[in-house]
């Protein structure tokens, strides 16, 4: 499961071409993946995909590749072009990893999470994500209150809802994997592995929230679920921005003219759930 997925329709991208292929020494027939919607290809021990932000993509992949091997998680290593740069013609490469999604394991991913966001703690704030605007973006910055709740916007009553619960928090941001609960693969013998990274600067705590929020909206996930991290200063919170950010992606896509799916009711009870608990 890709949570982006939910706002956009597949789309069947070309394969990669005999230049990029080349460029990533990959060997073999392209086949594409069920999974990546319809973007991502493997070809050989390689898995290719189009990068919507080559900025983005150079960068998460030079994190990865510095990554001290963990007990606890692994990662699909980026590969290089053969002139050392992460990106070719729009494409990145990554070593293909073993196992599949499982979004009934969130507290798994859970323990994922803490993993690898201690491993890039002390990375600084990118640059790319001043400038970047996607529907996603947009829905992180309304929940962070860098942006307005739109009130006559999709699922606007929910929004408004949430925003009356929502009160400043005082925890240190980092770079964060802003979509896990469908994007760490389990492997039988082996430690969870981390795949396609999008990034956002926030508290480690909040893409745990989303997790548990699409755990709760989408995978059937028991309501105690909603606890997971109840121990945490600031979880109740974490968990009102991440419904924030999902639900306003909604009008994030309405904004950059993609299909909204969604609706309120998809959404109701959660927010009921999370909004009944005391902060």
């Amino acid at each position: 499961m890709d949570a982006r997925g939910r706002y956009r329709a597949r789309v069947n991208s070309s394969a990669p071409s005999g230049h990029v292929l080349a460029a990533f020494g990959a060997t073999g027939l392209p086949v594409i993946e069920p999974g990546g919607q319809g973007r991502t290809w493997h070809v050989g021990d390689l898995i290719l995909k189009p990068c919507d932000d080559p900025v983005e993509a150079a960068w998460t992949a030079e994190v990865m590749s510095t990554l001290v091997p963990s007990v606890r998680f692994r990662v699909a290593a980026p590969v290089a072009a053969g002139d050392g740069g992460w990106v070719v013609s729009g494409w990145q490469a990554w070593q293909a990893v073993t196992g599949q999604p499982d979004v009934t394991r969130c507290a798994e991913v859970l323990e994922v999470a803490d993993a690898f966001h201690q491993a890039i703690a002390r990375r600084p704030r990118p640059a790319f994500l001043d400038s970047r605007d996607d529907p996603w973006t947009y829905g992180d910055r309304v929940a962070w209150e860098e942006l307005p709740i739109n009130g006559h916007g999709v699922m606007a009553d929910l929004l408004r809802r949430l925003a009356r619960a929502r009160h400043p928090v005082d925890l240190p941001a980092q770079p964060v994997h802003g979509d896990l609960l469908g994007n760490v693969l389990f492997a039988e013998d082996q430690p969870p592995a981390v795949i396609d990274w999008p990034v956002y600067f926030r508290p480690a705590l909040w893409p745990q929230a989303i997790a548990v929020v699409d755990a709760l909206t989408w995978c059937g996930a028991r309501a105690e679920m909603v606890g997971a991290r109840g121990d945490q200063p600031g979880w109740r919170q974490m968990l009102i921005r991440a419904l924030i950010y999902r639900i306003a992606t909604n009008e994030g896509c309405r904004r950059h003219g993609r299909l909204v799916r969604e609706r309120a009711e998809d959404y109701q009870p959660v927010v009921d759930l999370v909004l009944s608990r005391s902060s």
